[in-house]
């Protein structure tokens, strides 16, 4: 979805026309529920065509591939006694068992339920989304870091609070 009604919002060159009570009800045009049923909310800003055509090294898609693999594998070998296959299939249960944050993280997430106002199915949408950021990373421990990265990939909740 664009940012804003005009879509300029975050441009870095061009200029939003909105104001920011246009701005809260056109986001707030997307319900809650709805919006607690999406794992990941992120921002994609325009990209200039320096960066296009610059010719920066990337990260290999064998490398990005072979991490995604590595998580998949983790997850497969976690919930086979449960016969799930993927983080995404955890039940309520499997949350409690399976996504237990350290005490940092369990700060943020306290801060960032607070902060965001986010609701019991959007706080087990971040846990998710957290254990898969530490298994992408190949570690069975959740993290602040894990937690904290999938806290910021909820941007439309941030936008409407």
């Amino acid at each position: 979805m664009n940012p804003c009604p005009c879509g300029q919002r975050g441009h870095p060159e061009k200029v939003c026309s909105c104001t920011p009570l246009e701005v809260k009800k056109y986001l707030g045009r997307i319900s809650g529920p709805l919006l607690d049923r999406i794992d990941l909310h992120v921002e994609v800003p325009a990209v200039q065509y320096r960066e296009l055509a610059a010719s920066a090294p990337a990260e290999a898609s064998a490398t990005i591939r072979a991490r995604g693999n590595a998580g998949r594998a983790m997850q497969q070998q976690r919930y086979a006694a449960d016969g799930l296959f993927y983080n995404a299939h955890m039940l309520l249960k499997h949350l409690w068992a399976y996504c237990q944050v350290d005490a940092g993280g369990r700060r943020l997430l306290e801060a960032a339920m607070g902060r965001l106002g986010l609701s019991a199915r959007g706080y087990e949408r971040v846990l998710t989304v957290a254990r898969t950021t530490a298994d992408l990373a190949g570690v069975e421990a959740m993290g602040v870091e894990h937690a904290a990265e999938a806290v910021q990939y909820r941007s439309l909740d941030r936008e409407l609070w």
